[in-house]
């Protein structure tokens, strides 16, 4: 980890980067992927992680900053938040946060309780029913969108 401590002169520096706003402080200098960069002792560093230590303290280990407000300029230090690498993904308006927020299948099935089976190595869940109903087809030699009949599947009863 870099010491992202600021002398005088890069103190000054700083505070030209960035303009204040009613809500966020908009960063003004070097942007990669509307993420702000500070030069610091010959590394390109997030300006939100310099703003934040600066003003608040060292960022937790393990954890990463939050923008709470969802614009990455953004320096503003009550803006930012630090959490889990997982927790930023699920807040944010990425494909992991999108899916995760699903609780029906694209046929309408609810993800939870027994219609819901769960991959955890490969990170993913699918629906049991519509897996029920792929199988009926595949078995019956059925095309992909042909109606199935309601229950086609039973658990089995020990005898």
């Amino acid at each position: 980890m870099i010491d992202l401590t600021l002398t005088e002169s890069d103190q000054r520096r700083f505070f030209t980067k960035f303009r204040v706003g009613d809500e966020c402080w908009e960063w003004t200098g070097t942007k990669t992927r509307g993420y702000g960069y500070f030069y610091l002792r010959s590394r390109n560093v997030r300006a939100h992680r310099v703003s934040y230590e600066y003003f608040v303290g060292p960022i937790p280990a393990g954890l990463t900053l939050d923008h709470l407000c969802r614009n990455p300029a953004c320096v503003r230090p009550d803006h930012l938040e630090p959490v889990t690498q997982q927790e930023n993904l699920l807040r944010g308006d990425t494909l992991t946060a999108r899916s995760a927020s699903k609780t029906h299948c694209p046929q309408g099935h609810p993800y939870q309780g027994d219609n819901l089976v769960v991959y955890e190595q490969e990170g993913r869940r699918r629906c049991r029913e519509c897996q029920r109903e792929q199988s009926y087809r595949r078995h019956h030699g059925l095309p992909k969108d042909a109606p199935v009949p309601a229950r086609a599947y039973t658990k089995r009863r020990k005898s």
